[in-house]
């Protein structure tokens, strides 16, 4: 009994495996290329601002973060918004107070991984607008809210 168990185990990791290479052969729907596009042109811009990159695409059941930096002793949770005009609005207008509350949570189970340091913590945005589908300008927005009403670290 156990060693058919085992066997249909193998058999479904081998499955999950192809499915696994299956779906990532699929090309992207445009929308999500340009978040990427634009969560790399980010992550590239930050870096060179000299802070230094930990993660990216944080996720837990109450949020997610796209970047995790460090710049010197803060830690400094990114939003990043990337658009391909500014037609109707600033990208950094999406960062609402529903988007806040759920980035403060899920920086608050970032810490909480990290077991609470001792650390000072701040979220910045970050506008990506991407010009014919390849140039991009970025706008870094430091601090650019605090913790949602109601909860606070440190």
């Amino acid at each position: 009994m156990l060693a058919h168990a085992k066997k249909t185990c193998r058999s479904g990791l081998i499955l999950f495996d192809l499915f696994r290479r299956w779906w990532a052969r699929k090309p992207l729907p445009a929308h999500l290329r340009l978040g990427v596009a634009g969560e790399n042109a980010a992550k590239a811009h930050l870096k060179r601002k000299g802070l230094k990159f930990l993660t990216a695409n944080f996720k837990t059941p109450r949020g997610e973060i796209d970047l995790v930096f460090r710049d010197n002793d803060c830690l400094v949770f990114v939003e990043v918004k990337t658009r391909s005009s500014e037609e109707w609005s600033r990208p950094a207008a999406a960062v609402d107070r529903e988007r806040r509350l759920r980035l403060t949570r899920a920086g608050l189970d970032y810490l909480r991984r990290l077991k609470n340091p001792k650390i000072k913590v701040r979220f910045d945005i970050v506008e990506v607008l991407a010009q014919e589908g390849e140039s991009m300008e970025v706008r870094h927005l430091p601090n650019s809210f605090s913790m949602a009403p109601g909860y606070r670290y440190g």
